[in-house]
């Protein structure tokens, strides 16, 4: 029998091994997770794309013999050929526009017209309005001195990460190909996530915790980004056609309302009004704005479609999730932030509720995000 002297050393030396297996581990998560860091975004987008495709990746392949790889593969196929010519004219414009910004910015060649007499009878801000825009538009200098500084930081910087977005509209592309491969061991990749959730919460919450991860994503990816996606490049190739200056941001601004569920008519009405006004009534522009009116109304027609259940994640936290994913990691931070913010409130709020006899989080929300 050991004396209170050897239980000692045995102890020391036990506790050492397990700090020394701790610090290691922890070396090799650091090392892991520097050596994966580049390659984070695009692997989280391709994995929420695979989550989102793969019901029809599955129907799809009950049709070939349950042949996985070949449905991926005409998934992928399609998408690529529906995509790549809209991603394109709109990276294109959305490049030249930023960095025509970025020029009248950094040179100070902004000009603004004098206000129309009208604006001094408005009530209330008519006349201080007109007396500052006239002062504007007749000294630039002094619109320079006075508020540009305080704004042209920012806009540099919201413009800088909006020059970003070609690259972003590729890591997208190479985002679908990876997810039909993912789709394509699509049976291997459930067990493996449900064995990783038996892991992380035990056998009895563990499918629940996949299966809540599964249909948050799912809602969310279709129920607002994806809609507002679709929204954009409708609305957007109708700019790009039309020669609308600024079409690639007018594009981008649609998107950012899709997912914000606010009405799209704030970017299109206007655009229509522009239209008529430069280029005439023709045809070509009796046909955009009937074109650009019913793209803006498209989300009427989609939600039913896309939305399914509903999203069960409230308004703000997929408002916050777009606004902070875009700051923080540009275009593909727009798509990622309202995703992966869901994820995670609908996993605190479950937390939350385990246990108590009220509603699962993921039921008791089944109207769409924006319309409670």
């Amino acid at each position: 029998m050991l004396d209170k002297r050897s239980m000692e050393k045995l102890t020391s030396r036990e506790l050492l091994d397990v700090l020394i297996r701790a610090g290691l581990i922890t070396v090799l998560v650091i090392s892991c997770y520097a050596i994966f860091h580049p390659f984070m975004s695009l692997m989280l987008w391709a994995l929420i794309l695979a989550v989102t495709l793969y019901p029809l990746n599955s129907l799809l392949a009950a049709r070939l013999n349950q042949r996985q790889g070949r449905a991926a593969l005409i998934i992928v196929l399609v998408g690529l050929i529906l995509l790549m010519l809209p991603l394109a004219l709109l990276g294109g414009s959305i490049v030249d526009s930023v960095q025509q910004g970025k020029q009248l910015l950094e040179s100070g060649g902004l000009k603004i017209p004098p206000p129309a007499p009208a604006v001094a009878s408005w009530p209330l801000i008519g006349e201080p309005l007109f007396n500052f825009w006239q002062h504007a538009s007749s000294d630039m200098s002094w619109l320079l001195h006075q508020v540009l500084p305080h704004v042209q930081g920012v806009a540099k910087a919201v413009l800088g990460k909006l020059a970003g977005a070609g690259m972003g509209l590729m890591i997208f592309i190479f985002a679908l190909i990876i997810a039909g491969v993912i789709m394509a061991h699509g049976e291997a990749g459930t067990t493996t996530v449900h064995a990783i959730a038996n892991r992380v919460s035990g056998p009895e919450r563990g499918p629940q915790l996949a299966e809540l991860c599964t249909a948050t994503i799912r809602a969310v990816a279709q129920g607002v980004v994806g809609i507002a996606f679709i929204q954009m490049l409708l609305v957007g190739v109708g700019l790009v056609l039309m020669g609308i200056p600024g079409a690639g941001l007018l594009a981008l601004a649609v998107l950012l309302l899709g997912i914000m569920q606010l009405p799209v008519a704030l970017i299109t009405l206007p655009v229509i009004a522009y239209a008529f006004a430069v280029y005439g009534v023709s045809v070509a522009t009796i046909i955009f704005a009937i074109w650009t009116f019913i793209a803006g109304l498209a989300d009427n027609v989609l939600k039913p479609l896309l939305l399914g259940r509903g999203v069960s994640v409230p308004m703000p936290v997929v408002l916050i999730g777009a606004l902070g994913g875009m700051v923080a990691n540009g275009i593909i931070g727009l798509f990622l932030g309202p995703v992966v913010l869901a994820v995670g409130y609908q996993l605190f709020m479950s937390w939350v509720h385990q246990g108590a006899p009220a509603e699962s989080p993921v039921e008791a929300d089944t109207s769409p995000a924006g319309e409670g």
